[in-house]
């Protein structure tokens, strides 16, 4: 099986901001994660990352969020992108000025 892409697709949020979602399915998994999937979701406000999702090789899952790297249990590419989702919606009621 050679990878594929699931998905990219940038979506715009705000005037000052969009969401970037890359998913893709890999042959074996990364090291580190324990399925095979590779992804980076990211929540971009004014040129600044400030929410991201990923699973570098040797890191596993994890988000970034307030400057802080935080462990994430993956659970299903849905549960992936249902939970940045709610993420980027918390992230938009405490910071108005999105």
């Amino acid at each position: 099986m050679k990878a594929g892409e699931l998905f990219n697709r940038r979506v715009p949020v705000a005037e000052q901001a969009f969401a970037e979602m890359v998913l893709w399915e890999v042959p074996e998994p990364l090291s580190g994660s324990k399925h095979r999937y590779k992804y980076r979701l990211a929540f971009v406000v004014a040129g600044m990352c400030v929410l991201r999702y990923d699973n570098e090789p040797g890191k596993g899952d994890h988000k970034h969020v307030s400057g802080k790297e935080v462990k994430y249990r993956f659970v299903s590419a849905d549960k992936l992108v249902a939970d940045f989702v709610e993420d980027v919606k918390r992230w938009r009621d405490e910071n108005s000025n999105d």
